[in-house]
């Protein structure tokens, strides 16, 4: 378990971008923020278990049969009138045998849909009759036929026509839990309102999954979830989260926060980043460092890029000192209201006159709160002993 101490001027966005694409596809990632747990419509443990239960992934590999060929002809017989069922043959071919095999309404439905021709290589699975396009016949490339540059060629295949392949599906804990505690099944995962699961359906789902460990058709894979804003959570989710963490299959969690020394949620208690001592123990604490002068000007260069917006070296420094001064979203805030400036001066490239324009329009943070401090008792409400710090 970690948390990452976030300084001000520290991106949590660009942290969790790169861990999600460290982890790789196979690996279950979540991403939640403390604040999300209180306005879902179900109490605050579902919600972490909902969450804890999506970062772990089940690795389920089965062993099906199916009918992997090249495709030497496909006939079609439809009733001259019209009103009757279509039929058909189908010849499969590999290195070593030839089979004809009769087809029915569904197989031929199927194969129009894939759009399935001579040369084709494809695969049926025969428990479910899905037809897989593995790409054209090597054999296809002496022929005038049409393929465009995404065409595949493959090997015609080798062996016996029907053969067993094993599997390997990777779903979530909590998609097998929607699946088992609805009765339209996988279409549950599409609805988006999916409510409190009952105790009893997990319970049966971990025997099960423990079942398939020990019988060696699945293996578990730990995800990653990651909980910002942190310090939002209160002592009943802290207290939750200590237990849940104590399971043979919790994940890996990865908490955020920017505060410093503040009260616990739910007590009036004070601790470090307003995590309780005991779990606080627990973790393996992280520092993050602001960004340095080179970064700002970098990241600054890429967004210019991406916004497609043309500016000089002058007005990139002037930007990079902003950054430093104020704070790298206030920065990249400037940029595309200085292009508008700068469409307006009718020129191609953003200048530092357009950057100083825009700069005394938009204040930041310590100028709007520096200009709060000298006028606030000209407003209808005002506070002055309250100290305000800019933090993100």
């Amino acid at each position: 378990m970690y948390i990452f101490c976030v300084q001000q001027f520290s991106s949590l966005w660009f942290l969790r971008i790169g861990i999600a694409q460290a982890l790789g596809p196979e690996t279950p990632f979540t991403s939640i923020a403390g604040s999300e747990i209180f306005s879902l419509e179900m109490s605050k443990t579902e919600a972490l278990t909902q969450a804890f239960r999506k970062s772990i992934g089940i690795r389920i590999s089965e062993e099906t049969e199916i009918i992997e060929g090249e495709v030497i002809e496909i006939q079609i017989d439809r009733p001259a009138d019209g009103s009757g069922a279509k039929s058909g043959k189908l010849t499969l071919k590999t290195t070593d045998m030839e089979t004809v095999y009769d087809l029915g309404q569904k197989m031929i439905d199927a194969l129009q849909k894939e759009k399935v021709q001579s040369k084709d290589v494809i695969t049926i699975d025969k428990a479910s009759g899905k037809i897989t396009k593995l790409g054209r016949s090597l054999s296809a490339t002496g022929e005038y036929d049409a393929m465009g540059s995404s065409t595949r060629l493959v090997q015609t295949p080798q062996g016996e026509l029907q053969k067993r392949k094993e599997v390997v599906h990777t779903v979530s804990l909590h998609e097998i839990d929607v699946i088992n505690s609805r009765s339209q099944g996988f279409l549950a995962l599409f609805a988006g309102d999916i409510g409190e699961i009952k105790s009893e359906v997990r319970e049966q789902i971990d025997s099960k999954v423990a079942e398939w460990r020990e019988q060696g058709k699945a293996e578990i894979v730990p995800g990653v979830l990651f909980i910002d804003e942190v310090h939002m959570l209160d002592i009943e989710c802290f207290s939750f989260l200590n237990r849940a963490l104590e399971s043979d299959m919790a994940p890996i969690l990865i908490m955020a926060s920017n505060r410093g020394i503040t009260r616990i949620r739910g007590t009036t208690y004070k601790s470090p980043h307003g995590i309780p001592i005991d779990l606080l123990d627990r973790m393996v604490t992280i520092a993050t460092n602001p960004y340095s002068e080179e970064e700002i000007a970098k990241i600054i260069e890429i967004r210019c890029e991406e916004e497609d917006v043309q500016i000089t070296d002058n007005a990139k420094k002037l930007l990079t000192k902003i950054g430093l001064e104020t704070s790298l979203r206030y920065a990249i805030q400037l940029i595309t209201a200085s292009a508008l400036v700068a469409q307006k001066r009718k020129v191609a490239e953003v200048d530092m006159v357009d950057i100083k324009k825009v700069y005394s329009l938009f204040v930041d943070v310590n100028r709007s709160t520096q200009f709060l401090k000298e006028y606030q008792k000209e407003f209808m409400f005002n506070d002055e002993d309250t100290d305000v710090k800019m933090s993100e």
